[in-house]
């Protein structure tokens, strides 16, 4: 199954997306504001792959002029629905639809992944106004909580994937990594959980990618036997889940 099979597996999934997702916590955009030295209210702001807008929401609630792209008819349906009045535009971070210069911040919540950093890169600092910034962020899973990373590894298995290397990259490999050397830029990491009710985490892990190409029948077998484990771990049915926000902002540098 390739990259971009399994970015697009979303489209069919986005009513769940929206539904079960986990959104971030606020200490990662006041890291953002921290690093652009500013407020975001009034910024001029492009989120980018936004799926169903839940970065989105946040940045509007800072009081961010927020324009969302995003490459997928179903997300971006999904996303007219959650924010109406806010102004989407289909495309990807390869090549954005937006005029040189036109932004404050561009923001990638969970998505810079799916993007090919060798052209995202430079369409990033196209589109940025001179001091403006560039920055990704992703909820990151926490291998430090014992049944977290088992679940981890038996999705992995499951689906017939690669497990997540359990190391965390020092700063200047996860800027490398993202496709940021050579760039000023600053890297927090934010810890997070919220508490859900079993169902809800279920149909959250099942809105990843790995799932959605799986199909219908792969994905209950799975649910059938994680549904009795996790019932174990957690009997009054509440599931705690812990996240690291993996957050880097990069500068484009003023002329």
């Amino acid at each position: 199954m390739t990259a971009i099979s399994r970015a697009h597996s979303f489209n069919a999934a986005a009513a769940q997306y929206a539904a079960y997702r986990p959104s971030y916590p606020p200490a990662v955009l006041d890291a953002v504001q921290e690093f652009i030295g500013r407020p975001l209210a009034g910024a001029r702001v492009a989120d980018i792959g936004a799926g169903t807008g839940i970065a989105t929401v946040l940045l509007r609630e800072r009081g961010a002029d927020v324009i969302a792209v995003e490459p997928g008819a179903g997300m971006a349906a999904q996303f007219r629905r959650t924010l109406p009045d806010v102004p989407v535009v289909r495309g990807d971070g390869n090549a954005l639809p937006l005029a040189d210069g036109s932004c404050d911040l561009v923001t990638y919540a969970q998505s810079w992944h799916w993007t090919d950093t060798d052209r995202s890169v430079p369409e990033a600092l196209r589109v940025l106004r001179p001091g403006g910034a560039l920055a990704v962020w992703w909820n990151t899973t926490a291998f430090d909580v014992p049944w977290i990373a088992a679940q981890h590894q038996r999705i992995a298995t499951h689906c017939g994937v690669r497990p997540t290397d359990r190391r965390r990259p020092d700063d200047n490999r996860a800027a490398q990594l993202a496709g940021l050397p050579g760039l000023h830029f600053t890297r927090r990491q934010v810890r997070w959980s919220r508490a859900v009710p079993l169902d809800t985490h279920l149909a959250n892990i099942t809105s990843h990618s790995a799932f959605l190409v799986l199909g219908e029948a792969g994905t209950q077998s799975f649910l059938t036997a994680e549904r009795d484990r996790l019932r174990e771990v957690f009997p009054d049915g509440t599931v705690e889940e812990t996240y690291l926000v993996d957050l880097l902002v990069a500068a484009r540098q003023r002329r």
